[in-house]
């Protein structure tokens, strides 16, 4: 558990001031990761919301060394400079300890930068990727990605007369990132203060790659008033959406248990992306999103039974 008092006092790593949206889930995310640790840090930055709204040119938010690199390979450029840092390490020139950390949005990691961390995590760099999913390239229209839920409607998955939005369900990184058998890997939400800094901590600490996708609430995508982006990621949990889990050196952990979880209908209905599945005649999309919801917390509880 974490000393909230001690954790307070640490040095910020991202300054106030940048751009990114009222009630974006992202800052607060890198916040918190960023400081759970003491060591030095170097960040790297795919294309997105979080790259562009804080290095607007010719300022940035960042208050150590950080590095944008392209949509697709922010886990091949922390790869290089991992590997540069352990070079010097080697031959004594850099004495210290060092901390690397990759972030990228769901448009960056489950589709375009799949193939670069899942390459970097084979390799074995000791690096952590962080994945603000706010499901949707946000930062370029609120087009749909492959984190994009069934049945939510995008710019480039609309709803309207012939279809209901998105018509496939969202991959499953988590898993995919632990198929890689890495020695961390987690999911988390910004609601849940206390589990994603324990998580970005074991992350941080652990002894080869890791993997941390916490859910980022978007109000510009998902169409919810800004000042509630903690309730809908908090809704987002006791309604089993997004599970608490980890998988340390392939043991599979539910940190939050949802006995009594609310319906499903209860996410929808707080969002406007999924505004039309509340009109009469989408009932059935409803229920098919609740099965998928059950049957994967049942796929879960026996991972981590």
């Amino acid at each position: 558990m974490v000393n909230i008092k001690e954790f307070s006092s640490r040095e910020e790593r991202l300054s106030s001031g940048h751009r990114l949206c009222g009630g974006c889930g992202a800052p607060i995310i890198a916040r918190m990761v960023t400081k759970a640790t003491k060591d030095p840090v170097v960040i790297v930055n795919a294309t997105g919301c979080l790259e562009v709204a804080t290095t607007i040119y010719p300022y940035t938010a960042w208050k150590v060394p950080w590095m944008h690199n392209a949509f697709e390979n922010a886990a091949a450029t922390i790869s290089g400079i991992e590997t540069a840092f352990r070079a010097l390490k080697k031959k004594g020139k850099i004495k210290k300890e060092i901390k690397f950390i990759a972030f990228g949005g769901d448009g960056g990691t489950y589709d375009i930068g799949l193939q670069s961390m899942s390459g970097a995590f084979e390799r074995g760099h000791k690096f952590v990727y962080v994945c603000y999913d706010n499901e949707a390239y946000m930062n370029t229209g609120i087009q749909r990605s492959g984190a994009t839920p069934y049945g939510a409607s995008t710019t480039t998955a609309p709803a309207g007369k012939v279809k209901q939005g998105k018509e496939q369900f969202r991959k499953d990184l988590t898993s995919i990132a632990a198929a890689h058998h890495v020695p961390y890997v987690a999911q988390a939400a910004p609601s849940e203060w206390n589990d994603l800094i324990t998580k970005a901590e074991k992350a941080l600490n652990a002894d080869g790659p890791a993997f941390l996708n916490v859910l980022s609430p978007c109000p510009r995508g998902w169409r919810f008033p800004e000042n509630l982006t903690i309730e809908i990621s908090k809704l987002a949990i006791k309604t089993r959406f997004w599970p608490l889990i980890e998988i340390e050196n392939g043991k599979w952990t539910l940190n939050k248990d949802i006995t009594k979880p609310l319906p499903i209908k209860e996410w929808i209905k707080s969002q406007g992306r999924y505004s039309h599945l509340l009109k009469p005649g989408n009932e059935a999309i409803i229920e098919k999103i609740q099965e998928r919801v059950n049957k994967d917390w049942e796929k879960i509880k026996k991972l981590c039974s």
